[in-house]
């Protein structure tokens, strides 16, 4: 407060000409943005990224629903309940890559799809950014797919859709800016959120519930024709413009687990 009395004072001195006034008024000014741009943190400082360093993939499906990565046409013995980290690394293996390489830097987007960095450069998937890879879902009848928190039944291991970290307070605050989108050619993207919280960017997301789950509209992500495969492009990131992606959440290890059921027109599990 020293600082802006003695500016208060100066400025009010009959000897002030014009043109230092105004200078004054644009440093006051510049003085006052910065107070209040500072007020939310986002982003890693920049020059040290070094986002997430150890990623876990898990994804299972419930009844009807069988999964893989590739497409086996109607061949349902070639599809499975669960895609591993050693499946994706399978597919990571034709980009010259594999999980345990991948480094969740801070990016952002607007569509779920394009992504760039906090300097506004477009980064590719699966360097030193985000994740992305592609699986496809058949179905033995119609349904709409939806994330769920539930267990897939007789599926090991299926823990319902998670987003946990193992590392100490605050990096584990890594899972609050954390997003994973789902995006298909007729279906468009939809974007999870884990612990969503206010609206930062002009991509929409949507939650889980924390209790049982219910299954609505907005937890769709897309819809299967019985015995028809369909590609899903899975990309899993770490929102820049989140307030809690900042340096505190650096060097992080995060696990996403997805579960995965199929419901009917009327949003009813599908037994």
């Amino acid at each position: 407060m020293g600082v802006f009395k003695k500016i208060a004072k100066g400025f009010s001195s009959e000897k002030m000409s014009a043109k230092s006034r105004k200078r004054l008024i644009i440093f006051i000014a510049i003085i006052t943005l910065l107070s209040m741009t500072t007020s939310t943190v986002a982003w890693f400082t920049i020059n040290t990224f070094a986002g997430v360093e150890k990623l876990d993939v898990h994804i299972s499906v419930a009844a009807q629903l069988k999964v893989s990565m590739e497409d086996h046409g109607t061949n349902l013995d070639q599809y499975v309940k669960t895609i591993t980290n050693e499946m994706i690394d399978t597919y990571l293996a034709k980009q010259n890559t594999k999980l345990a390489d991948i480094v969740l830097d801070p990016v952002t987007t607007s569509d779920g799809v394009r992504f760039v960095n906090q300097r506004n450069v477009e980064r590719q998937p699966n360097q030193k950014s985000y994740l992305e890879f592609e699986c496809y879902f058949i179905a033995t009848e119609d349904m709409w797919v939806h994330l769920t928190t539930e267990a897939a039944e007789n599926i090991p291991g299926s823990e319902g859709t998670k987003v946990t970290s193992s590392s100490p307070s605050p990096q584990n605050e890594v899972v609050n800016c954390t997003r994973v989108s789902y995006t298909t050619e007729s279906n468009g993207t939809a974007t999870f959120e884990n612990n969503k919280g206010a609206q930062v960017t002009p991509l929409s997301t949507f939650d889980l519930p924390s209790g049982t789950m219910v299954y609505s509209d907005s937890t769709r992500l897309f819809h299967l024709d019985e015995m028809t495969p369909k590609k899903v492009t899975v990309r899993i990131w770490i929102e820049g413009e989140d307030p809690e992606c900042d340096d505190d959440v650096q060097l992080a290890e995060l696990t996403v687990a997805m579960s995965f059921i199929g419901c009917d027109d009327n949003n009813t599990p599908i037994a």
